[in-house]
């Protein structure tokens, strides 16, 4: 029987060692830091032309984050990867034989690789935050404003679970390409364009990424958007269900299927 402190250094082993998944976790940094600084900055240059409802519903924290669109997208790919590789690879039969107990070596997988994204998520909210406050000029927030801290640590969280959740998906499917072909659709397209259809935004509003992107939120109705029939911490409930369900899925493939 493996030693489970054995099985987690092995799968740290494995993650800093492999280039692109170390590319993938700075990509996610530098993309959401650089794209909310950008975007920081022309809100504060374009305020005076903005609406007066846009005005009065403005969120300096959640503008920060707007560049989280693009950084999940690297912790989705980061998430598949650490997963998928074991069996594009044809590594997941090395892994079982010197791991043989199944949950073992999968929850250790995940463990390393989600602290490690919940690490560069919360450094990525913080650096975001900070570097997008000081281009807003006149229009910022501070970190000990009401709720702000916690926006900025459920953006950390957020990102995490985004690749948490990724994990879950890879283990069920078993390949990089047909779990990047599902996620990567599912979360730029299919999530955003039923979140804007007035029938199906009901439904859409219980997607992991919708419902755990409130947790970023300070003001409710934030540029004017329509509030969530959920507040921050139960909008991050429900995207940690998804997680669980997608990591019991999962586990269950692994379980009870041929590597």
């Amino acid at each position: 029987m493996a030693a489970a402190s054995a099985v987690l250094r092995s799968e740290w082993t494995k993650i800093r060692t492999v280039s692109s998944t170390v590319w993938t976790l700075a990509s996610a940094l530098f993309v959401t830091v650089a794209m909310g600084a950008g975007l920081c900055a022309l809100t504060n240059a374009t305020f005076d032309d903005m609406r007066e409802v846009e005005k009065a519903t403005f969120d300096p924290t959640l503008v920060s984050f707007y560049g989280m669109i693009l950084g999940q997208l690297a912790m989705v790919v980061f998430g598949v990867l650490v997963v998928g590789t074991e069996y594009s690879s044809g590594m997941i039969r090395t892994s079982l034989a010197a791991v043989p107990q199944r949950a073992t070596f999968l929850f250790s997988k995940i463990a390393v690789a989600g602290a490690l994204a919940l690490v560069v998520g919360l450094a990525t909210s913080f650096l975001a935050f900070f570097l997008g406050q000081s281009l807003l000029g006149p229009h910022r927030t501070s970190l000990g404003a009401d709720n702000v801290l916690r926006a900025v640590i459920g953006g950390g969280l957020y990102m995490g679970l985004i690749a948490i959740f990724s994990m879950g998906v890879a283990a069920m499917l078993r390949s990089s390409m047909l779990s990047l072909g599902i996620l990567v659709p599912f979360f730029f397209l299919v999530s955003q364009i039923l979140s804007a259809v007035p029938k199906a935004k009901e439904v859409a509003r219980y997607f992991p990424d919708q419902a755990g992107s409130t947790i970023m939120r300070v003001v409710p109705d934030a540029m004017n958007s329509e509030e969530a029939p959920y507040g921050p911490w139960g909008g991050l409930g429900i995207m940690v269900l998804w997680v669980a369900v997608a990591l019991l899925g999962g586990y269950l493939v692994l379980k009870r299927r041929d590597a």
